[in-house]
């Protein structure tokens, strides 16, 4: 074979391995799941475990917590395309616990919704519930925004709405935000368990 030959079956080679390479890579990218499917499955696989949490940030206009009561969160109720989490808040005066609210997200085709299904202890709606909006774009396996269109629009086009970060292992935070700025947060801390809490009200 001559040194001209030796060098064109070396660059033929070369060519179909950088393509087949090129074409693993895209492949590869192409496939990855969205950040909105990751962060639901993410969270499913925490189903049946309960975490402490406390309130992190509140307006000094708003008086919705004291900063000082205690908080839980429990992924209780999972399906292929839907987990509840009750929100469960200590009522420090009385020692007894508030149980009315329980977070549902739900995965769609395009993305996550988020409702707010809010209970009375007999179990029957409350005035204002199952309020919430769909994520924002994609996301990430750790962020997730949803926007409240009608807040949205009494804004002026302001950003309105909810946003959930979950770190498996470290943290689980939920809030408002406004634009880019939380309004009011709450954090659990995932690196500590606690026994499951009774059923939200209107769950059982």
């Amino acid at each position: 074979m001559t040194a001209k030959s030796i060098i064109l079956s070396l660059s033929f080679f070369l060519v179909l391995f950088f393509t087949a390479c090129s074409n693993s890579e895209e492949i590869e990218t192409t496939t990855e799941e969205p950040g909105y499917i990751q962060f639901f499955n993410a969270l499913a696989d925490k189903c049946g475990d309960a975490h402490p949490g406390q309130l992190i940030i509140q307006p000094e206009t708003v008086d919705m917590f004291t900063g000082t009561e205690m908080m839980a969160m429990h992924v209780r109720e999972c399906s292929e395309n839907q987990l509840k989490i009750p929100f469960h808040i200590e009522n420090e005066e009385t020692g007894e616990w508030d149980r009315s609210r329980t977070w549902i997200i739900t995965l769609h085709e395009d993305g996550l919704e988020l409702r707010h299904d809010h209970r009375m202890p007999d179990g029957t709606d409350d005035d204002v519930t199952m309020y919430g909006g769909f994520s924002v774009d994609e996301g990430t396996a750790n962020v997730q925004r949803f926007q409240s269109e009608e807040r949205t629009a009494q804004a002026d086009g302001e950003f309105r709405g909810w946003r959930i970060e979950f770190f498996p292992g470290e943290r689980y935070t939920y809030g408002t935000v406004w634009q880019d700025e939380w309004n009011i947060m709450v954090q659990f801390d995932l690196t500590e368990s606690i026994e499951e809490p009774p059923a939200p009200w209107g769950h059982e």
